[in-house]
């Protein structure tokens, strides 16, 4: 039975999110979160190529051999991710150099392969791409989780606005990748209790 909207919705933002439950793309949550701006950017760029390339990989599935399907969602997704890497060094030159190589790798994110496996060759192409799209949110809002504390207590600012008003000593940790480390593995122990076995009301 397919699912409704409102539970691709929940699942891809609460109950499977991809960063704390499936624990997916967790090289650019550790490498991009230093700062709010950069995240929000990784997080839009991967929420446009995951569902743009869920809903063409969708429009094509009953057109592609099944044994030469990951080559072609891999070419599917390599071109949304250059044009995602072009818009950003035509019109945001700073944050393109800021991100470095992590925008070209949004092609190796697992997330949006396992979104065109699990979900965009068996569904239509608009739960599909709802899917794609939904998965990207439930992600960048786990980057902007991360990306929160550690821009405020490693610089003392929030998307390059400095609110440290209270002149507080900044913690240089949290720039550095070990603070994103620690920070995700709190919200992945905090989900898994949430959605802990037993947990469930009686």
């Amino acid at each position: 039975m397919a699912e409704t909207i409102k539970e691709v919705i929940s699942r891809n933002v609460w109950k499977e999110n991809q960063g704390l439950r499936q624990i997916l793309g967790i090289c650019s949550s550790l490498a991009v979160t230093n700062l709010m701006t950069n995240s929000m950017v990784m997080g839009l760029g991967l929420t446009f190529v995951t569902a743009f390339s869920s809903l063409t990989i969708s429009l094509l599935r009953n057109a592609i051999p099944h044994r030469i399907r990951m080559i072609v969602q891999t070419l599917i997704i390599a071109s949304y991710v250059i044009l995602v890497d072009i818009f950003l060094q035509a019109n945001f030159t700073d944050i393109s150099k800021a991100l470095g190589p992590y925008v070209g790798l949004i092609i190796t994110n697992c997330i949006i392969m396992g979104r065109a496996e699990a979900f965009a060759q068996k569904n239509t192409p608009v739960l599909s791409m709802l899917d794609g799209l939904f998965a990207g949110v439930g992600y960048t809002i786990v980057l902007l989780i991360i990306a929160f504390f550690r821009e405020l207590l490693g610089f003392g600012t929030l998307f390059g606005f400095d609110v440290n008003f209270i002149g507080f000593e900044t913690w240089t940790i949290m720039v550095m990748a070990p603070a994103a480390f620690f920070l995700i593995g709190t919200l992945i122990w905090i989900t898994s209790n949430i959605f802990a076995p037993g947990k469930s009301k009686k």
